[in-house]
């Protein structure tokens, strides 16, 4: 069989011949030994002829001949069919190894290393099935493919099928990510692995791997210019000297290990130098011997500006640094906000949020990049644009430093951050307000949409920067939000709202008008599924050089586009701002937050009580806070405030509650109040004058203003049976205040118990500063609407935010209380101990509800009989003065006669009083003393006047038989009630 007669098909099988026939052995010719015999015997028979016999020995020698000749024949055919079979073996023999250089050369074409790479430069970056997730180790005997067919007969056969079984020289490969351990002398073992990674920057593209660690000043280090080392993402490839730790993240370490020191447990493959360009493999539970390859460092600095050059032209640094000032500037236009954010296969990405959104969705992790992208963004749609073409409003809500370098630029309306929550949320709020002034100036144009007539609208992009802490911490703006995204295309209004995850944070409403989509580097694969529809955000790398990257997938993108975003410095962002056609500044769509201070004289209307001023950002106004109703100088005591119908009166609306901390200008609010209204009844502080006032309320004239401080405080100061008979009092005032045309007005530091039934009476309540979230709530305000740190002044009318005014000047008679009539404290103030008056204006009712009022009085004996009932420990001795006749119960009662009565309305003694009831008497004793001469008392109380401390207020109505509350009075402070024989209770002044 010639060489060329045989089949050598890669993928054919190579059949042994078959074993050489075994030549038969020759067969004895018997006939021919015995047929000359025969003849001989006949012969000899015919002729009798001895000689004749000679010729049966002919037959044998015959016979003996013809066999050898067939013996010989048969060796001869043997040592032909061997000569055939050797020649069949060694036409296998060279098909064999003709099969295996192909296969060697096919297999090392797949595979290939640094040599074999240099040597074909076309084979750099291809993909190739089977090379992409091996790197080959080295050289020796590999299992080959090529099959052999047919039992051997002979030695020579049998080394054939071993030698087909394996492929010498063949490239020996490990998996790329199972890590390999270079163990030998440091020279050499840092070339073998400087191989190792060379072959896989050779085989991989900047972007499928990228090269991290040390600096080129290692020895195990790869060239700086690799282009790998540019690289965002890909599997991260790690050549590590002896000593350093292999971080967890790292997908391809190659190690170099010291003699003698074990290799990391996170490579899987161990090459062990045994001599020059030789090592032992240990992979997978086998070990063989193989032959490896080394690269110098020159060598290696040769091979990295080759792939440098290679990948400029190719392309492929699309992960390398992008300035902004390296990006082309877009085509202002009315119709557009085109600009180039960054690049992607060395070609700019060019992003508009018009004809590519009209909103976006951004999302990415801490530290990849949104910030900088936020930036570059923004700063590309300035540039060349005016704040007539184009404004922002920028929040952010994670610490307040993202928007810093963008605050400059005459484009930005505002920055928002939440560091001022309260002042972020109402400048959101105001876009609500912005909704409806683009509709109506779209309206009054005549035009369905910002397009149809360009520049009558400046477009507004609202960027906003953790976007999920801001609807978190405030949920009523996903309504907000999902309301712009619905309405924002026609209305000239964009949204770009950034997030560290997008699970949460978006609501169908928006994500359903967010077509254009941007996601950095993402730890959640679902969160790169919600937002580009695939996985490849949550496999970007966390490294410092992978900062920045992002996959883009625009409306009509079929697939996210890979984009290095550009970095924008502090000089880009100067020559933005001058690039802009015009210095003037963008219209903030919000009014400025509510000043600290809002004098009176702001606010006031003649005829109008005016309490502060409200922010309404959503109508983006700050009107003034007017009470319902009118109200003028005071008329007659029976007319309405200011001649107006009782429904037309400021009195009408029944007045409001004021509830606020200590110093949170609950006083200021009130002063306010009485600074504006002709007839005030300010109740003071002190116990007396309060329950004076209150007594006083019932006989105010109709458009009276009651004024209440601290009604819990001064509740608080009077005894429980006082402060519930006070707080009725109150509760009645403020039920009957509409129909009376009152304005009642009652301030408190917190609403509890009695108290807050008078509160729930009043139809309106200002909550001012509280102490704690839980105190605003329970005063009646929403717990969203607290704020901490506010202005004194500051507080909430409902739910609208209101700074309340203060006074340009004390209200006339403002000296309070003071100026409130049938005041203890005033009327003390305004006589001495010489003044003994029998009375002092104005009345003070005695009784709950009794018609006939008292009247205050400086007390001291005269010519009625008195009984004085002192507490313990107190004499009437001072009382001796002015020929007044002195004596206790004890002497008086010892001094009477049998028991009498006083005369029905004579005012002399009966008979049987003695001197007790004569006049310019007074009879002292404490109320046991008193209580025990009962019939004394009974005497006195019918004959003259019974002056009772107010220290003995226990056993006042043991002492008087009355049931109803005397006027307060204060104890400690000489005072004591007045009793006279047919009249009402007075609160009096015991003179010294």
């Amino acid at each position: 069989m010639h060489h060329e007669d045989l089949d050598t098909g890669a993928g054919d099988a190579i059949r042994l011949p078959a074993p050489p026939p075994t030549p038969p052995r020759p067969a004895i010719p018997l006939l021919t030994a015995v047929v000359p015999v025969i003849g001989a015997v006949v012969l000899w028979r015919l002729t009798g002829s001895v000689y004749s016999l000679w010729f049966a020995a002919l037959g044998p020698v015959l016979a003996i001949a013809g066999f050898a000749d067939g013996l010989r024949g048969s060796r001869r055919v043997a040592r032909r069919a061997r000569r055939q079979a050797a020649t069949e073996l060694a036409a296998i023999d060279a098909a064999l190894a003709e099969r295996h250089a192909d296969e060697r050369r096919r297999a090392w074409a797949r595979t290939p290393d640094v040599a074999g790479y240099c040597a074909a430069p076309d084979e750099i970056w291809r993909q190739v099935p089977g090379r992409e997730e091996v790197v080959v180790v080295g050289r020796g005997s590999a299992r080959s493919a090529v099959r052999v067919d047919g039992e051997p007969h002979d030695d020579a056969a049998r080394a054939v099928r071993r030698r087909a079984r394996l492929l010498e020289d063949a490239p020996v490969a490990v998996p790329l990510r199972a890590g390999i351990a270079v163990c030998g002398p440091a020279p050499a073992a840092a070339a073998v692995a400087r191989a190792l990674a060379l072959q896989v920057c050779l085989a991989h593209p900047p972007g499928r791997v990228r090269v991290v660690g040390a600096g080129e000043r290692d020895a195990d280090a790869l060239p700086a210019r690799l282009p790998q080392r540019e690289a965002a993402g890909g599997a991260t490839l790690l050549v590590a000297p002896h000593g350093r730790t292999v971080p967890v993240d790292v997908d391809i370490p190659i190690v170099r290990v010291a003699d003698g020191a074990p290799p990391p447990p996170r490579c899987a493959a161990v090459l062990t130098l045994t001599g020059p360009g030789r090592a032992r493999l240990e992979h997978g539970g086998a070990t063989r011997e193989i032959r490896v390859e080394a690269v110098s460092a020159g060598q290696a600095l040769t091979v990295a500006d080759e792939l440098a050059a290679r990948a400029a032209q190719l392309g492929q640094r699309i992960d390398g640094a992008v300035a902004f000032a390296d990006l082309p500037a877009a085509a202002p236009s009315a119709e557009s906000l085109a600009t180039w954010i960054g690049s992607s296969g060395g070609e700019a990405v060019v992003v508009d949020l018009v004809a590519d959104g009209p909103h976006a969705v951004v999302i990415g992790v801490t530290g990849s990049g949104k910030s900088e992208l936020l930036t570059t963004w923004v700063a590309g749609m300035c540039r060349g644009r005016s704040a007539r073409e184009v404004s922002f409003l920028l929040v952010d809500f994670k610490g307040g430093r993202t928007f810093d370098a963008l605050a400059g630029l005459p484009h930005v309306a505002g920055v928002l951050t939440d560091l001022d929550d309260a002042e972020a949320l109402r400048a959101v709020q105001s876009l609500r307000a912005e909704i409806r002034h683009r509709e109506r100036v779209l309206a009054e144009a005549g035009a369905r949409e910002i397009g149809d007539d360009p520049g009558i609208l400046s477009r507004l992009v609202i960027v906003v920067d953790e976007y999920a802490a801001l609807v978190a911490a405030h949920p009523g703006l996903h309504e907000l939000f999902g309301d712009i995204a619905a309405r924002g295309r026609a209305l000239g209004m964009h949204l770009v709202l950034a997030s560290q995850r997008a699970a949460g944070s978006f609501r169908d409403a928006v994500l359903a008008n967010a077509p254009l989509r941007i996601a950095l580097r993402v730890t959640d694969a679902a969160d790169s599924r919600a937002v580009l529809g695939t996985d490849e955000a949550a496999h970007l790398p966390g490294a410092p050089s992978a900062r920045g990257v992002a996959f883009v997938r625009r409306a009509a993108d079929s697939a996210a586009l890979r984009v290095r975003v550009a970095r924008c410095a502090p000089g880009d962002l100067a020559a933005v701002a001058g690039s802009a056609p015009t210095a003037e500044r963008a219209r903030a769509p919000w009014l400025p937050a509510l000043p600290a201070l809002v004098p009176l004289s702001r606010v006031a209307e003649p005829g109008r009580i005016a309490l502060g001023l409200v922010d309404e950002p959503e109508h983006q106004r700050q009107p003034a806070l007017l009470l319902p109703g009118v109200v003028a100088a005071a008329g007659g005591a029976d007319a309405a405030v200011g001649g107006a119908s009782g429904g037309d009166a400021v009195g009408a609306c029944g007045g409001f509650a004021v509830v606020g901390a200590s110093g949170s200008g609950r006083t200021t609010l009130l002063r306010t109040v009485a600074a504006q209204h002709p007839r005030v009844v300010w109740v003071p502080a002190d116990p007396e004058g309060a329950w004076d006032a209150l007594a006083a309320v019932d006989a105010a004239p109709g458009g009276t203003a009651l004024l209440v401080d601290d009604a819990d405080v001064i509740a608080g100061r009077l005894p429980a049976e006082y402060a519930a008979e006070w707080l009725a009092r109150l509760e009645r005032a403020a039920r009957e205040a509409r129909g009376r045309g009152m304005l009642v007005v009652v301030a408190a530091a917190r609403v509890s118990g009695a108290l807050s039934r008078t509160i729930e009476l009043l139809p309106a309540r200002a909550l001012l500063p509280l102490a704690s979230r839980a105190d605003h709530v329970a005063a009646g305000g929403e717990s969203a609407d607290y704020a901490g740190d506010q202005p004194p002044g500051r507080g909430r009318w409902g739910r609208r935010l209101v700074q309340f005014a203060m006074p340009d000047a004390p209200p006339a008679g403002a000296a309070f209380p003071a100026a409130v009539p049938g005041s203890a404290r005033g009327a003390a103030q305004g006589a001495g101990p010489s003044a003994v008056p029998d009375a002092v204006p104005g009345a003070v009712p005695g009784a709950a509800g009794g018609a006939a009022p008292g009247l205050l009085r400086f007390w001291r004996p005269g010519r009625t009989p008195t009984a004085l009932v002192l507490p313990p420990g107190v004499s009437a001795e001072r009382f001796a003065v002015g020929g007044v006749r002195l004596s206790t119960v004890d002497e008086a009662a010892a001094s009477a006669g049998p028991a009498g009565a006083t005369a029905a309305g004579t005012g002399s003694a009966a008979p049987g009083t003695g001197s007790a009831a004569a006049p310019g008497t007074v009879v002292w004793g404490t109320p046991e003393a008193w209580l025990g001469q009962w019939r004394l008392l009974a005497t006195m109380r019918a004959a003259g006047d019974v002056v009772i401390a107010a220290e003995c207020a226990p056993e006042y109505r043991s002492l008087t038989g009355r049931r109803e509350l005397p006027p307060y009075a204060s104890p400690g402070a000489d005072r004591a009630w007045l009793l006279r024989p047919g009249g009402d209770v007075a609160r009096v002044v015991l003179t010294r």
